[in-house]
Protein backbone atom coordinates (compact mmCIF):
# COMPACT_ATOMS: atom_id res chain seq x y z
CA UNK A 1 0.00 0.00 0.00
CA UNK A 2 3.24 2.12 0.20
CA UNK A 3 3.15 2.65 3.46
CA UNK A 4 6.15 3.19 5.64
CA UNK A 5 4.65 2.96 9.15
CA UNK A 6 2.15 1.32 10.82
CA UNK A 7 1.15 4.57 13.30
CA UNK A 8 2.07 7.80 13.32
CA UNK A 9 1.59 9.31 17.13
CA UNK A 10 0.40 12.47 17.93
CA UNK A 11 1.04 13.98 21.91
CA UNK A 12 1.28 17.41 23.09
CA UNK A 13 5.00 18.27 23.11
CA UNK A 14 5.38 21.47 25.87
CA UNK A 15 7.46 20.29 28.37
CA UNK A 16 5.47 20.23 32.05
CA UNK A 17 5.63 18.10 34.44
CA UNK A 18 2.33 16.10 33.21
CA UNK A 19 4.42 15.64 29.68
CA UNK A 20 7.15 13.96 31.41
CA UNK A 21 4.99 10.74 31.49
CA UNK A 22 3.18 11.19 28.16
CA UNK A 23 6.98 11.83 26.83
CA UNK A 24 7.92 8.36 28.65
CA UNK A 25 5.01 6.70 26.94
CA UNK A 26 5.81 7.93 23.83
CA UNK A 27 9.37 7.46 23.82
CA UNK A 28 9.60 4.15 25.72
CA UNK A 29 6.94 2.54 26.55
CA UNK A 30 4.90 2.50 23.15
CA UNK A 31 8.21 1.64 21.01
CA UNK A 32 8.90 -1.26 23.80
CA UNK A 33 4.80 -2.50 23.23
CA UNK A 34 4.50 -1.86 19.95
CA UNK A 35 7.62 -1.92 17.61
CA UNK A 36 9.81 -4.29 20.09
CA UNK A 37 6.76 -6.78 20.84
CA UNK A 38 4.46 -6.34 18.69
CA UNK A 39 6.74 -5.60 15.29
CA UNK A 40 5.30 -2.30 14.45
CA UNK A 41 6.52 0.80 13.16
CA UNK A 42 5.85 4.20 14.71
CA UNK A 43 6.72 7.45 13.29
CA UNK A 44 7.11 9.83 16.67
CA UNK A 45 8.04 13.24 16.08
CA UNK A 46 11.00 13.90 17.79
CA UNK A 47 12.40 10.60 16.66
CA UNK A 48 12.44 9.94 12.79
CA UNK A 49 11.63 13.07 11.92
CA UNK A 50 15.25 14.45 11.25
CA UNK A 51 16.98 18.00 12.45
CA UNK A 52 16.81 20.58 9.95
CA UNK A 53 14.20 19.14 7.67
CA UNK A 54 11.01 21.46 7.16
CA UNK A 55 8.71 20.17 9.78
CA UNK A 56 5.18 20.97 8.26
CA UNK A 57 6.07 18.91 4.93
CA UNK A 58 8.00 16.37 7.22
CA UNK A 59 4.69 15.27 9.07
CA UNK A 60 2.37 15.79 6.36
CA UNK A 61 4.70 13.14 4.44
CA UNK A 62 5.09 10.56 7.26
CA UNK A 63 1.30 11.28 8.39
CA UNK A 64 0.58 10.17 4.17
CA UNK A 65 3.20 7.30 4.67
CA UNK A 66 1.07 5.88 8.21
CA UNK A 67 -1.64 2.96 8.12
CA UNK A 68 -2.60 5.08 11.73
CA UNK A 69 -2.88 8.29 13.83
CA UNK A 70 -2.52 7.49 17.34
CA UNK A 71 -4.08 10.76 19.20
CA UNK A 72 -2.49 11.03 22.93
CA UNK A 73 -5.34 12.82 24.17
CA UNK A 74 -4.36 14.87 27.21
CA UNK A 75 -5.50 17.95 29.50
CA UNK A 76 -2.30 20.02 28.09
CA UNK A 77 -3.14 19.12 24.35
CA UNK A 78 -6.85 20.16 24.87
CA UNK A 79 -5.71 23.25 26.11
CA UNK A 80 -3.35 24.18 24.10
CA UNK A 81 -3.46 28.15 22.81
CA UNK A 82 -1.71 26.97 19.22
CA UNK A 83 -3.36 24.42 17.56
CA UNK A 84 -0.79 21.74 16.84
CA UNK A 85 -0.01 21.44 13.35
CA UNK A 86 0.61 17.97 13.64
CA UNK A 87 -2.93 17.46 14.77
CA UNK A 88 -4.86 19.65 12.57
CA UNK A 89 -3.28 17.90 9.53
CA UNK A 90 -4.41 14.46 11.03
CA UNK A 91 -7.96 15.64 11.43
CA UNK A 92 -8.17 16.93 8.21
CA UNK A 93 -6.93 13.41 6.87
CA UNK A 94 -9.05 11.41 8.77
CA UNK A 95 -12.52 13.55 8.70
CA UNK A 96 -12.06 14.99 5.05
CA UNK A 97 -10.07 13.08 2.99
CA UNK A 98 -11.67 9.44 4.98
CA UNK A 99 -8.04 7.93 4.18
CA UNK A 100 -6.59 6.96 8.02
CA UNK A 101 -7.63 5.76 10.91
CA UNK A 102 -7.74 7.42 14.04
CA UNK A 103 -6.82 6.14 17.57
CA UNK A 104 -7.47 8.16 20.16
CA UNK A 105 -5.83 7.42 23.48
CA UNK A 106 -7.29 8.91 26.64
CA UNK A 107 -3.81 9.17 29.35
CA UNK A 108 -5.63 10.50 31.54
CA UNK A 109 -9.14 11.25 32.72
CA UNK A 110 -10.60 13.99 30.40
CA UNK A 111 -14.15 14.18 31.97
CA UNK A 112 -16.49 16.13 29.62
CA UNK A 113 -15.21 16.35 26.14
CA UNK A 114 -16.74 19.95 25.95
CA UNK A 115 -13.88 22.12 25.33
CA UNK A 116 -12.65 19.27 22.63
CA UNK A 117 -12.51 20.97 18.89
CA UNK A 118 -15.57 19.50 16.99
CA UNK A 119 -13.69 17.14 14.86
CA UNK A 120 -12.11 15.03 18.14
CA UNK A 121 -15.65 15.29 19.19
CA UNK A 122 -17.14 13.83 16.15
CA UNK A 123 -14.89 10.83 16.01
CA UNK A 124 -14.76 10.11 19.80
CA UNK A 125 -18.95 10.02 19.40
CA UNK A 126 -17.88 7.44 16.36
CA UNK A 127 -15.47 5.12 18.28
CA UNK A 128 -14.54 6.10 21.54
CA UNK A 129 -11.01 6.25 23.18
CA UNK A 130 -8.71 3.59 24.49
CA UNK A 131 -8.32 4.93 28.20
CA UNK A 132 -5.19 4.25 29.78
CA UNK A 133 -5.69 3.78 33.28
CA UNK A 134 -2.34 3.28 35.36
CA UNK A 135 -3.69 2.05 38.34
CA UNK A 136 -5.44 -0.42 36.78
CA UNK A 137 -2.47 -2.12 35.08
CA UNK A 138 -0.38 -4.35 36.60
CA UNK A 139 2.22 -4.66 33.83
CA UNK A 140 2.11 -1.35 31.94
CA UNK A 141 4.87 -3.06 29.67
CA UNK A 142 3.21 -6.14 29.19
CA UNK A 143 1.33 -6.20 25.09
CA UNK A 144 -1.00 -8.72 26.92
CA UNK A 145 -2.55 -6.21 29.32
CA UNK A 146 -6.24 -5.02 28.46
CA UNK A 147 -4.90 -1.42 27.43
CA UNK A 148 -2.55 -2.75 24.75
CA UNK A 149 -4.89 -5.52 23.64
CA UNK A 150 -7.58 -2.92 22.26
CA UNK A 151 -4.51 -0.22 20.62
CA UNK A 152 -3.28 -3.65 18.97
CA UNK A 153 -7.39 -4.18 17.90
CA UNK A 154 -7.01 -1.23 16.23
CA UNK A 155 -4.24 -0.99 14.16
CA UNK A 156 -3.27 -2.84 11.02
CA UNK A 157 -2.99 -6.93 11.12
CA UNK A 158 0.61 -7.23 11.50
CA UNK A 159 1.72 -8.03 15.14
CA UNK A 160 3.88 -11.12 15.55
CA UNK A 161 3.31 -11.44 19.57
CA UNK A 162 0.43 -13.25 20.89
Amino acid sequence: DGKIYDAYVIYPKNHTSEANFVEYFVYQIMPDILENKCGYKLCIYGRDIYPGEDAASAIEKRMQKSRRLIILLTHQLIHSKEDAYDQHIALYNALIQNDTKVILLEMETIGTYGNLQESLRFIIKQQGTIKWKEEHTVHPQSPKSKFWKQVRYQMPLTCRSS
